[in-house]
């Protein structure tokens, strides 16, 4: 008897550590895999924030639009449709992310490409040491030469992601027109006012609403300004991240994967402990229960 249990109690300690064992293995192996000694996987930083008092880039595009005229179906003849000019204001931003191990010639590399496309560098940022360095820019590019830049930048380094929105902003620059037109006949009709004759204190309280109105055109003009034919770009911001190997020794990997491993099987051990026990629990009630169950059955 005590010869039987001796063995299965060595049986049941090489299962265990054989199952430990295939564990550590796996995680050793993972390790190596995984790439734990390329590249390392930074959270980049969110430079973009830092950016938000640049002034905003935007351009404009024309085109010809036609609709049938007095509601017409849509299968009417050409001669039935009515052609129109359409004036658009847009906002186009490009994102691009990436990360390179030859950081000081794709940064020159981008200069350079920036000044080929006759764009230019509205924000800047340059973070972190040699061998983690990150540079950030923030360019306004011709709307023309929007397209060969962005496919540019995406041949500097590895890159992360990359996106591209197209906003239209042709409502709030009519807007912006709407209200300096509406401004600029408040601010006449002030000055008409002004001439006549009155109290001071009125005169003086128009005086000041005037001022403010000028202060309020002053505003929009700026605004008005970032739409203007003169300052059409859009916008690519990129951020180029330098990239640098981890070396990881021999002891380091074999100490992570046995942390690992021993949390994991324990944890493993408990949940096999748990529903074993609770199946034991479960069938012993059972099996006390189902006899008296059967006899009222039958009764």
């Amino acid at each position: 008897m005590k010869t039987l249990f001796k063995t299965r109690l060595i049986r049941t300690i090489v299962v265990l550590i054989i199952g430990f064992f295939v564990l550590f293995l796996f995680r050793f192996i993972y390790g190596y895999t995984t790439g734990l000694s390329e590249l390392q996987e930074e959270e980049l930083s969110s430079f973009f924030g830092d950016s938000e008092g640049v002034r905003k880039n935007y351009a404009s595009d024309s085109y010809k639009f036609k609709r049938p005229v007095g509601g017409a179906a849509d299968g009417v003849a050409s001669a039935q449709l009515q052609q129109f000019d359409v004036n658009q204001k847009y906002e186009k931003t490009a994102t691009v992310r990436t990360r390179t191990k030859q950081f000081e010639n794709d940064e020159k590399h981008t200069r350079a490409t920036i000044k080929k496309f006759n764009s230019i560098v509205q924000f800047e940022k340059n973070t972190g040491r040699k061998g983690n360095r990150s540079i950030f820019f923030l360019i306004g590019a011709p709307p023309d030469n929007f397209d060969s830049l962005y496919a540019e930048m995406l041949k500097v380094g590895s890159v992360l992601s990359k996106e591209i929105v197209k906003v239209d902003k042709t409502s709030e620059f009519k807007n912006l027109n709407a209200r300096k037109n509406s401004l600029e006949i408040t601010r006449q009709s002030l000055l008409e006012i002004k001439k006549q004759s009155g109290k001071i204190d009125e005169y003086i309280n128009l005086q000041n609403r005037i001022l403010e109105i000028e202060q309020e055109l002053q505003s929009l003009g700026v605004q008005l300004g970032d739409f203007s034919e003169e300052n059409e770009f859009c916008t690519v911001k990129l951020s180029l991240s330098e990239s640098h190997e981890i070396k990881v020794s021999f002891l380091h990997r074999v100490k992570v994967a046995f942390e690992w491993a021993a949390q994991y099987y324990l944890m493993l051990l408990g949940i096999t402990a748990f529903a074993a026990t609770t199946g034991f629990f479960l069938l012993l009630i059972i099996d006390k229960l189902l006899p008296s169950i059967i006899n009222r059955i039958n009764q």
